[in-house]
């Protein structure tokens, strides 16, 4: 076998004005796998002798770091399909030795290198951290990108494969394309490191050996990966997510529309290739050049009716005609999405929301729902057509005109892509953080307004002002680098686009001189490329978008993701009402394993009986009636009714049973009718009426000016406190439950006030279980039973009478409470 081919040597590197194939093959061949091989061994040395695994979630999870995995994998298997065509099998010529080094060569040094990859991602030498790949990985891809360019150096050679005389030329040039791509991408992406964990990362890292995780979340606010991964990390796990969303499966009418809607983007498509040719062939028909000058009215007619359909881009007839079929299917998104969000928060657990910001889940839910509603429009509709276009206009340049005009508007195309994406990508922590300080803005707004008495109370208006002004300031900071990052982006595909319409428009002059091409052949690519170009300027908007609402449905998405405490079990039955028994047995509980709240708590209501909870401020008696009514789950014990254990039912039977009036009665900021009917949702007027007779409470609605449409305000700010205990007491009478419970319902009452609702109290409890929580014990002296608790147990338990004799906690808490009166009296 010869090593390199007749009459040429290894020695002459340049042959026929261009570099020889023997040496160039053999020169980068051997230069680029003994450096990485060498140097990359002594690098592999020192991260196996010094180094530390990393803690594999500090890891970026980032497509780019595939891609650069996906072109080392790639490049050595072009390397022996290469040298396998070039047999006489194929091509009909011999192979020579340098081929069969150049590819061996290639085959070892490219799964090394991924090797060292490997290594880099998963290990950190003890120094500090660089910010990105090591020198030897570098030096190797650029190597690897600068040996591509120097083909060019043979563009004169006229045996080298640029001519493409033969379908091994034509086959050649294609492995050089993608070779020279690989080679692009790995030296582009080698710069940006996107595998690397960064400086921040390694710190989070050595963290996470001294605290727990979670301690480290909730102290910096985000997840590791959150400043380093991609918007659109976990595509497909998102899009998995929005697929029922998006679909409308419950309609087949929509269904349709989707349908055509795609059946019109398709044709779109078709038409954007016959606009530009429509117009060649006018500028043919009246160029002097083509011989007699004719009147192509036909072409005329052809090509403004195309025009019609699809030339004016979103303002054609067929972009119109798809927005006005989309927007049921839009509106079908929107709803089904807020409906599983309002279902979900819903069923979130009581802890969820005692923690929550009402402000920032509000703008959270608006975020998402528009970014939802609007992605798939972004993306088929704008994107997908997008790559379409370019897709069919590298295939028609190449076939039609000749594969050097395909070629430019490929690069033009692939490197403006590329510097959308990178630099899109860049800015992507400059959105998230104008959405976390957006998020913070309004919390403060919502936050301060909500507690207004307060605010005023303690005069504190100028403080709350500048509060305000200091979350808008931090807001305004991160938004102005977002614009500014914009502008920088908008300036990069500016510079891409007219260097590819620059290359292109001179080619193609150069042949319209040279006679290969006519006019109108250059009128077609002109307004082709200027077609292409048109969405293509609006692409980086739309990727923009789209990544937005990637950003913008993270929280929603850790909304939706977040599960609920309390769920019904799989086997879980609707609860059976008998004689009305509740009982405590055993029960323990706590909110944190730091302190225990309920510490073996055991009793029983009859059926019928009144049992009153009393005890200082946090000895667990509001705890008792949320358990109750499981908001939480007990740690051991049961909590039985009618000798079903509650963990055993379904929440909503449980809930509907249970009647509570409680101490904070909070209203819906609309009329006394709706808050009251929303004990039983479908009563008539007649029977909130009754309800509202019943709790002593209808003639004074009808002395309101409205009567029952008064709307009471937001939280019910407009009615007093007694007022608002009878709205709940009528509420609670309408619902009719079989257990009753009062949590402090008149504890914030006056005197006077009390008794006069006492007396509406009694109705709701009459001949039912019930269970009081009461500070006034003046309240609970007709209880069957009374448990006096303290620090979690109950310390006392008996009639009122049975426990005053006693002379204990009780006796001692009723005599506190008869001397603030006795000396009212005397007063």
């Amino acid at each position: 076998m010869l090593y390199c081919p007749p009459n040429v040597t290894f020695l002459s590197p340049w042959v026929n004005h261009g570099l020889s194939h023997c040496f160039a093959d053999t020169v980068s061949s051997v230069f680029i796998s003994s450096f990485i091989l060498i140097f990359g061994g002594v690098q592999i040395r020192m991260y196996f002798k010094y180094s530390s695994d990393l803690d594999p979630r500090v890891f970026p999870k980032s497509v780019l770091y595939k891609l650069q995995i996906m072109c080392h994998c790639l490049l050595p298997l072009l390397a022996f399909t290469r040298l396998i065509l070039q047999s006489e099998v194929f091509y009909d010529e011999i192979v020579y030795g340098y081929m069969v080094l150049s590819a061996c060569l290639y085959s070892a040094s490219f799964p090394f290198a991924l090797y060292l990859l490997h290594i880099e991602r998963h290990k950190a030498l003890p120094s500090i951290p660089t910010r990105g790949h090591g020198l030897v990985l570098l030096i190797f891809w650029t190597s690897l990108f600068v040996t591509e360019n120097l083909t060019f150096l043979n563009l004169q050679n006229e045996r080298w494969w640029f001519h493409l005389n033969s379908l091994s030329d034509k086959i050649e040039f294609g492995f050089f394309i993608i070779r020279y791509i690989c080679g692009f991408l790995l030296f582009t992406l080698g710069l940006k490191a996107p595998g690397i964990p960064k400086v921040e990362d390694f710190m989070i890292h050595y963290q996470l050996h001294v605290q727990d995780e979670t301690a480290v979340l909730v102290e910096s606010g985000t997840q590791p990966s959150e400043r380093t991964q991609s918007a659109f990390s976990e595509f497909g796990r998102k899009c998995k997510r929005l697929i029922p969303f998006l679909w409308p499966k419950k309609s087949i009418t929509l269904q349709l529309r989707v349908l055509f809607c795609f059946f019109i983007l398709v044709l779109g498509r078709v038409i954007n290739v016959f606009v530009p040719q429509y117009n060649k062939y006018i500028v043919d028909s009246l160029s002097i050049n083509s011989g007699e000058l004719k009147f192509r009215w036909d072409y005329i007619l052809v090509y403004a009716g195309f025009w019609f359909l699809q030339g004016q881009g979103n303002n054609s007839f067929l972009s119109n005609i798809r927005t006005y079929l989309w927007i049921k299917v839009q509106q079908y998104t929107v709803k089904e999405v807020e409906m599983d969000m309002y279902s979900h928060l819903h069923g979130l657990s009581l802890k969820w929301h005692l923690n929550r910001k009402i402000g920032e889940v509000l703008r959270v839910m608006d975020r998402g729902t528009s970014s939802i509603s609007s992605l798939l429009s972004y993306v088929v509709f704008n994107i997908v057509p997008t790559f379409a276009d370019i897709f069919i206009a590298v295939m028609y340049f190449g076939l039609v005109f000749n594969v050097w005009f395909g070629l430019i508007v490929l690069v033009a195309m692939t490197l403006y892509l590329i510097a959308t994406v990178l630099l899109t990508e860049w800015r992507t922590k400059f959105r998230r953080d104008a959405n976390r300080l957006d998020n913070e803005v309004e919390a403060r707004c919502v936050d301060s307004l909500l507690n207004f008495e307060t605010v005023k109370y303690y005069n504190a208006e100028q403080f709350e002002l500048e509060n305000y002004k200091t979350a808008i300031d931090n807001y305004q900071v991160a938004e102005w680098k977002g614009q500014a990052s914009l502008n920088l982006l908008n300036t990069a595909q500016n510079i891409t686009i007219t260097l590819g319409v620059l290359c292109g428009t001179l080619l193609c002059a150069h042949y319209v001189v040279e006679r290969k091409l006519t006019a109108g052949d250059y009128v077609l690519f002109s307004t082709y490329i200027v077609q292409l170009y048109t969405p293509l300027n609006f692409f980086g908007t739309y990727y923009r978008m789209v990544q937005t609402a990637f950003v913008d449905m993270e929280n929603m998405f850790t909304l939706l993701n977040t599960e609920p405490e309390i769920v019904d079990r799989p086997d879980a039955r609707p609860l059976k009402v008998g004689d009305g028994c509740i009982e405590f047995k055993n029960v323990n509980f706590s909110y944190n394993p730091e302190r225990q709240i309920l510490k073996d708590i055991s009793f029983v209501i009859p059926p019928g009986k009144t049992v009153a909870l009393v005890g200082p401020t946090g000895s667990g008696k509001s705890t008792i009636t949320r358990l109750l009514f499981r908001f939480y789950d007990i740690h051991s014990g049961e909590i039985l009714i009618d000798g079903q254990n509650i963990a055993k039912v379904t929440q909503k039977s449980l809930r509907q049973c249970i009647g509570v009036v409680p101490q904070d009665t909070v209203l819906f900021n609309n009329s006394i009718k709706y808050n009251i009917g929303y004990g039983r949702p479908g009563a008539s007027f007649e029977e909130i009426q009754e309800a509202a007779r019943a709790a002593d409470m209808h003639e004074q609605i009808l002395g309101f000016p409205d009567g029952y449409e008064t709307v009471v305000g937001e939280r019910g700010l407009k009615l007093s406190g007694g007022e608002k205990q009878r709205v709940a007491i009528a509420r609670t009478i309408l619902k009719s439950p079989s257990f009753v419970v009062l949590d402090e319902a008149t504890s914030s009452l006056d005197t006077q006030t009390e008794r006069n609702i006492q007396n509406s109290l009694n109705v709701v409890c009459a001949n039912r279980t019930t269970l009081i929580i009461a500070h006034r014990l003046s309240t609970i002296v007709h209880a069957d039973e009374i448990l006096v608790l303290k620090e979690g147990e109950i310390v006392e338990r008996g009639r009122h009478t049975e426990l005053l004799k006693e002379n204990g906690m009780y006796a001692a808490m009723w005599q506190q409470q008869l001397e603030p009166e006795k000396e009212k009296k005397e007063e």
